[in-house]
């Protein structure tokens, strides 16, 4: 496919993916990105080949997919900058979300694969899986009519401590921990964020609220939210004034233990508030206060949420942030699961069987930053625009249109740009303009 009819906008973003390697590597990443785009059925990589036209240089394809994962932290920072940083802009408060999630595998000799709990145990309960997981970072985008959507921008493959000396039989490669590698993930963040002055909060699973995650934020003056375990060691706010006689700095932890059980039991302190969550304006009835925790490194704000099925716990490291903006925050760190769920869905992230470990970093970061391309593209277009239902006079009801639809639009977009530039002023035939449609819509 002729890259040069690409639209002007999505062949910027697309080139400056593929900048980073060498003037061998980056026409041959620029098809396989194209190729992901158009592929159909199961997402292979030989998949990917046959749709954007590669055939006997396959064996170089596949190196220039083992670079991207080499680079995949300098594709990201050009993904970020070009593509994103137009949508952050207005934003006063830039929010993140990191989460991990895994790829299931089949087949001997695949670097980097091996056995980790299965988050979502299928109908049989299969409580553990084979394959890679991932700890990926994505901005949590507002959006004006479609509420929060999250952006994958980098994802970095944790292997497990007793697998890392078979991969180094063949791959150096170093052990990190799943705390370590969303460490490195917000470090590169803030390297290459190209806003100064703009507040950053990150949103994670209560699973990233430790020690070794947080204290290293708090030191970069990131804002974490996250879920808070009801048996958390919370204690009380510590005096600010200095007994007489003593030496030394304050103490940063109190000495009375905090109980959130007891609080949340308590009938005082409760109040309401209105906030936006999943895309719809909310009542939520909540409880908060300060406190200090040793893993946050000091004080944090609590936030105590009454649901119908009992009550959950939420901190913030800002203790001046507001409840709504607590609450919107966590909320919104769904986002991300919802995004990984599209990426296997409809990208196939982990369908693509390639056996070198930088060669599946490359695969499962093209998924994510054609994901990311493609929310981008669609940003400001109109629902009609994206979700064609004139076919459909039975769907009427109003619904934001999903990312297989804007992957979908954007196909139509590309092939249509295709065939005006091959037919010219033919295309605008009236009879040939409605066959034409006809077959784009059966086509993508």
């Amino acid at each position: 496919m002729p890259f040069s009819q690409l639209p002007t906008q999505l062949a910027s973003w697309l080139e400056a993916l593929a900048s980073p390697l060498d003037r061998r590597s980056a026409p041959r990443l620029l098809l396989l990105l194209l190729g992901a785009l158009f592929a159909k059925g199961r997402r292979t990589v030989t998949s990917w080949f046959r749709a954007c036209g590669i055939t006997a240089e396959f064996r170089h394809a596949y190196n220039a997919l083992a670079a991207a994962g080499r680079a995949a932290r300098w594709a990201a920072s050009r993904l970020l900058r070009l593509a994103l940083a137009p949508l952050m802009a207005p934003c006063h408060c830039l929010v993140f979300a990191i989460d991990d999630t895994p790829t299931p595998r089949r087949g001997p000799w695949v670097q980097g694969a091996g056995i980790h709990h299965n988050p979502s145990p299928g109908p049989a309960g299969e409580k553990f899986l084979y394959g890679h997981v991932w700890v990926a970072l994505a901005w949590l985008g507002p959006h004006p009519l479609w509420g929060v959507l999250a952006l994958p921008l980098l994802a970095l493959l944790y292997v497990r401590r007793k697998d890392v000396p078979e991969l180094n039989a063949e791959t150096p490669w170093a052990f990190r921990t799943k705390l370590d590698l969303a460490v490195e993930l917000v470090r590169w963040l803030l390297d290459w964020l190209p806003f100064v002055g703009k507040s950053v909060w990150l949103a994670v699973d209560g699973f990233y609220a430790k020690r070794p995650f947080l204290k290293p934020l708090k030191a970069w003056g990131v804002t974490v939210v996250s879920r808070l375990r009801k048996d958390a060691d919370l204690r009380d706010l510590p005096g600010s004034r200095r007994r007489k006689g003593s030496r030394g700095p304050l103490p940063t932890y109190g000495k009375n233990r905090i109980s959130l059980a007891k609080r949340a039991g308590q009938r005082r302190g409760w109040q309401t508030v209105e906030c936006t969550q999943y895309g719809r304006k909310v009542t939520k009835t909540v409880k908060t206060f300060e406190a200090t925790w040793r893993p946050a490194g000091g004080a944090i704000r609590v936030a105590l949420v009454s649901e119908e099925d009992g009550w959950v716990a939420f901190f913030c490291a800002d203790v001046t942030a507001s409840v709504v903006a607590i609450l919107e925050a966590a909320a919104g760190r769904t986002a991300i699961e919802q995004t990984f769920k599209d990426v296997k869905e409809v990208w196939g992230a982990g369908q693509q069987q390639v056996r070198n470990v930088y060669a599946n970093c490359g695969a499962f970061n093209v998924n994510l930053w054609m994901s990311s391309v493609v929310e981008a593209w669609a940003w400001g277009l109109e629902e009609e625009d994206l979700a064609d239902r004139s076919r459909c006079p039975w769907d009427r009801e109003w619904r934001r249109p999903s990312h297989a639809d804007k992957r979908k639009a954007l196909q139509r977009q590309i092939l249509a740009g295709q065939v005006h530039t091959v037919l010219g002023e033919q295309a605008e035939d009236e009879e040939f303009h409605d066959l034409f449609q006809f077959l784009l819509q059966l086509a993508a």
